[in-house]
């Protein structure tokens, strides 16, 4: 079974998950640091959902998907592919709702991701990201046993739980000048973008990807997908090749801009969450930081807002990357 539609979803449909998934949903704090803006040259507003369940902001589009699913969806099971976040979530999720879960990761996932996912009862398939296709090998298992896919990011209930959480930022700190996304297949920044645009009108919504892996950047350019080879680099969760169409879509209308960052920037980062703020950000959930605390014209005044997006990491390369010089 399929669950994907090609529609591409609106704020309503963030207005509707936040209902929806509001009863398991971590209204994660939102931090500042003198530090911070002092960097920046702004004021700036860190929506932590690092200590969002799960440790990332995937448990808000994964439960929002899996409770969107009809009866027969659910008793098929729900099948996914996963770097490690969005698998652990929707694990988590479908252990929630008494569902069957099976999540398709790399061989080269961070272990504590894939035992975090068995951990909530999803029976793991591997595959190599160099050599297979995650999509195609999870869409066979869809052909062959009937599953149910809820895909990472490409997916209308999926982009809407995630523009949830945008919506609680907003709500939180009021209108934002800008708003800073961490950046893989584009579901935080699409469904970002949607609460953005309906909440705070005239707030730039910039989604941030890693220097190597600049496929949304090079597709927003050309005004279409771009495919690109996996790209090596320390972020993980945006090691995507190709930005999904639904999320391309919304992405086109509503985004301002696409930057990246390099890999020893996201190794700053994370020192600096570490030493100044206290709180341990995976490298991946730098990418919107590393970008927003560059020095630039917003003003002291202006409030920006920068999506954490978690805190997954393997504690003894995290403990690795902050050693290094």
């Amino acid at each position: 079974m399929q669950t994907e539609q090609a529609k591409p979803p609106g704020f309503e449909a963030v207005r509707e998950a936040a209902s929806r998934i509001a009863d398991q949903i971590r209204r994660t704090p939102v931090l500042t640091s003198a530090e911070a803006d002092r960097r920046a040259g702004a004021r700036l507003f860190f929506k932590c959902e690092n200590f969002q369940r799960t440790g990332a902001f995937k448990f808000r589009g994964a439960l929002n998907a899996v409770r969107a699913l009809s009866q027969a969806e659910r008793a098929a099971g729900v099948i996914t592919f996963s770097s490690g976040n969005h698998g652990q979530a929707i694990a988590r999720a479908c252990q929630i709702e008494a569902v069957k879960a099976v999540v398709v990761m790399p061989t080269d996932a961070p272990a504590a991701k894939v035992r975090a996912a068995q951990s909530f009862g999803a029976e793991i398939v591997h595959y190599d990201r160099m050599t297979e296709d995650r999509e195609a090998l999870a869409k066979s298992l869809v052909q062959r046993e009937g599953f149910s896919l809820i895909p990472p990011f490409d997916h209308p209930m999926v982009i809407a739980g995630q523009g949830t959480s945008a919506m609680e930022l907003i709500e939180e700190v009021g209108r934002l000048d800008a708003l800073f996304v961490c950046l893989g297949g584009g579901g935080l920044l699409s469904g970002c973008a949607l609460a953005a645009s309906a909440l705070s009108p005239g707030c730039q919504v910039i989604g941030v990807e890693p220097e190597a892996g600049n496929d949304v950047q090079l597709a927003f350019a050309r005004g279409e997908p771009v495919s690109i080879d996996v790209p090596d680099t320390i972020a993980d969760g945006a090691r995507t090749t190709r930005v999904g169409d639904i999320t391309f879509a919304i992405i086109q209308q509503q985004v301002t801009a696409i930057e990246t960052v390099s890999d020893r920037s996201l190794i700053e980062t994370m020192r600096f969450f570490a030493q100044w703020m206290k709180i341990v950000v995976e490298p991946t959930g730098c990418l919107a930081a590393a970008a927003a605390m560059r020095q630039r014209e917003f003003g002291a005044d202006a409030k920006i807002g920068v999506l954490l997006s978690g805190g997954n990491v393997d504690l003894t390369q995290y403990g690795a990357w902050l050693a290094s010089s």
